[in-house]
């Protein structure tokens, strides 16, 4: 092997253990939650899915949240209240998990312009299609209208999810700049 070729390798072995710290992360930050009347929990895994994509950039982050639905899917439990399976993933909460990935794509997209607004756009944009997928599977599944389902799953959330998006966008320009100056992560790349 020449050594740009091992050079590659590391990068992509490096961006895989970035991918599978963030996934953990995620899953810790997912145990941080508490109980809503609506079967939807308050949780910081949110926090973390946006802060993988500002961290990561919109590739790797959609790529940890993919992960982090497809551990859930399979059964480990790596979502709120040490749980997973199909029935949590396509349950009244499913479209929020499945969602995730575009959670951490329009973050991550966001950040990737380099400016605090775009930063700001992209995560709240993140947040309104989680938003939205999860208000339309839960009013599917509970046979309740999308009015119904926004005050039992979305405003209860609306002001921390706000407090959640200035958050990531601080820790994660943070993050990522000291995650940079140490080697760790690279320049932003195509999606």
């Amino acid at each position: 092997m020449n050594s740009k070729s091992i050079t590659k390798s590391q990068n992509h072995l490096r961006e895989l253990c970035q991918i599978g710290v963030f996934t953990a992360v995620i899953a810790v930050m997912a145990q941080i939650s508490i109980p809503m009347p609506s079967n939807v929990p308050f949780t910081l895994q949110t926090f973390a899915i946006a802060l993988a994509g500002v961290v990561l950039g919109p590739r790797n982050g959609a790529a940890c949240a993919t992960l982090y639905v497809l551990l859930a899917a399979i059964g480990v439990p790596v979502l709120a209240g040490f749980s997973g399976g199909l029935g949590m993933v396509f349950g009244v909460t499913g479209g929020f998990i499945l969602s995730f990935p575009l959670l951490a794509l329009g973050a991550g997209l966001g950040a990737r312009s380099g400016k605090v607004i775009g930063t700001v756009a992209g995560v709240t944009s993140g947040v309104i299609v989680n938003y939205l997928c999860g208000m339309i599977m839960y009013s599917f599944l509970t046979k309740s209208s999308l009015a119904t389902a926004f005050i039992a799953c979305v405003l209860p959330f609306i002001l921390p999810d706000i407090l959640k998006v200035i958050a990531v966008i601080l820790v994660g320009k943070k993050l990522r700049s000291a995650l940079m100056k140490s080697g760790v992560l690279k320049p932003w790349t195509l999606i």
